[in-house]
């Protein structure tokens, strides 16, 4: 990255300007920049396919796809608009000057001005008067959250529904928001303040995890079905953004959550997808499928760092609880995982015929 591109450069082009502060930054290590030497046309020279270009500096003769021709000179009004986008490109051009372009993958920017235009600030679901400006949450919008995470694959049609479903809660520091062995109800986003999440194992209380703002948590009991599995409690006054069981199960389980039967599984294993089981040690040694990688549910979070975001896995428990919460999990961290639909139970006939 040339120190001519940064945010003041960003916040000039078309339709990066509609983006605050926050959001160009989080889109400033996504662009990528070229040089093209005097005479040269850079768009025959170098793959430019779902990129959007903008010319930064020098000046490039271009002919549009009209016929008409013109000048354009870098940092000057008519070079804010993209030179190229959605793959249509300039007829042809020819570099004045050495040139410098910059280029920004078209689905990144198209995803962040979605979630931009949709995220206006919001009357809470109990029309109170207070609101979240949603586009000021930079954890939550961060562009890897919206391009690989738990709401990169959220249907456009769903998320001015889903923002307005949240609820803004006050919490104080010492509160405790979600108890282990309490049954699963909301889902939370913190807006402001950090907690700390704990489990009680085996009489002695565990430290597992400090959260702060943008991160989210309570899914894993709703995504199964079950009780709470560990304890948050406030580490500082904070805002946090609670969502209904019903509805994260509409607007964001069900589209996040892929299934797959299991001939499926079977033939996308075969074609080099990995099993992930997700029981107790235990029940992996006694009856796990061949080549599964063993990661118990309580330890995807962690674990998680160490899978391949370019594999394909295919979580599978007994029944499909446990596996589904795992699937869940890692979806919203951004990998390729689908759940086994049933789990092991629903495919045992077909399993014993593949071994």
């Amino acid at each position: 990255m040339t120190d001519t591109v940064n945010i003041e450069l960003l916040a000039r082009l078309q339709p990066l300007m509609s983006l605050g502060s926050d959001g160009l930054r989080e889109l400033l290590p996504r662009c990528r920049t070229f040089m093209a030497a005097r005479g040269s046309d850079p768009f025959r020279a170098t793959d430019l396919d779902r990129q959007v270009v903008y010319l930064v500096r020098g000046q490039l003769l271009v002919t549009l796809p009209d016929g008409t021709s013109r000048v354009l000179v870098g940092g000057l009004d008519l070079a804010a608009a993209p030179l190229a986008r959605g793959g249509r490109v300039p007829a042809m051009s020819k570099a004045i000057t050495d040139v410098l372009l910059l280029a920004l993958e078209e689905d990144t920017l198209d995803i962040v001005l979605t979630w931009t235009q949709l995220a206006v600030p919001t009357a809470n679901a109990q029309g109170g008067s207070d609101s979240t400006d949603w586009r000021m949450m930079s954890g939550m919008f961060a562009v890897d959250n919206l391009t690989i995470g738990a709401f990169a694959s959220l249907p456009p049609a769903h998320i001015q529904a889903l923002l307005a479903k949240f609820v803004r809660v006050p919490a104080k520091r010492g509160e405790t928001i979600i108890k282990q062995g309490d049954p699963g109800d909301y889902y939370y986003l913190i807006e402001s303040g950090r907690c700390k999440v704990s489990r009680l194992v085996a009489g002695s209380r565990m430290q597992l995890a400090e959260l702060k703002e943008g991160n989210a948590f309570g899914e894993e009991a709703l995504v199964a079905d079950t009780v709470r599995n560990a304890t948050v409690i406030m580490e500082t006054d904070g805002m946090l953004l609670r969502l209904a069981k019903q509805d994260f199960n509409e607007l964001l389980r069900a589209p996040l959550l892929q299934k797959v039967a299991g001939d499926e599984a079977t033939r996308r294993v075969a074609a080099g997808a990995t099993w992930i089981d997700v029981r107790f040690p235990a029940e992996y040694r006694s009856d796990g499928y061949p080549g599964a990688i063993n990661i118990p549910l309580d330890d995807i979070r962690q674990a998680s760092a160490a899978l391949d975001m370019a594999k394909e896995y295919i979580v599978y428990c007994q029944t499909g609880r446990r596996s589904s919460a795992a699937a869940f999990l890692l979806s919203q961290r951004g990998f390729n995982a689908v759940l086994l639909d049933g789990g092991m139970r629903a495919y045992a006939g077909a399993m014993e015929s593949v071994r």
